[in-house]
């Protein structure tokens, strides 16, 4: 990725976060963490990945929200950045969040607790 490019996905993470807080009143809408977007070369697109607390069908739900209010969101990110084209806003769901907790809980299955007694060796 170009600079340009990080810059412009940074200014769209704060952008698109700080309208999530204060300005969407969907109540789809609800605890949603912006991790990452990655911007196209050209520009024209951006995926915004979101982790969201809470089931399937919640994650589901605020997904929808969050792409009924796209448009809503490209016009403040038009306002903050200078380009020739605003990015088209896809939301995608992070799944590196449910993968970290799954890849956790398998090692705390595998692996000896801390302070568990070890069965002496040689008998």
């Amino acid at each position: 990725m170009s600079r340009r490019t990080l810059k412009a996905g940074e200014a769209i993470r704060e952008v698109i976060g700080m309208a999530i807080l204060t300005d969407i009143q969907d109540p789809r809408v609800r605890d949603v963490t912006l991790t990452r977007v990655e911007v196209s070369p050209d520009m024209r697109h951006a995926k915004v990945y979101v982790s969201v607390m809470g089931d399937e069908t919640k994650q589901n739900l605020c997904l929808r929200g969050l792409q009924s209010a796209a448009g809503f969101l490209q016009s403040k990110i038009a306002k903050r950045i200078d380009t020739r084209y605003t990015p088209q806003v896809h939301f995608v769901l992070d799944q590196g969040v449910k993968h970290s907790l799954l890849i956790s809980k398998m090692l705390d299955e595998v692996l000896p607790k801390e302070g568990a007694e070890e069965p002496p060796e040689g008998e």
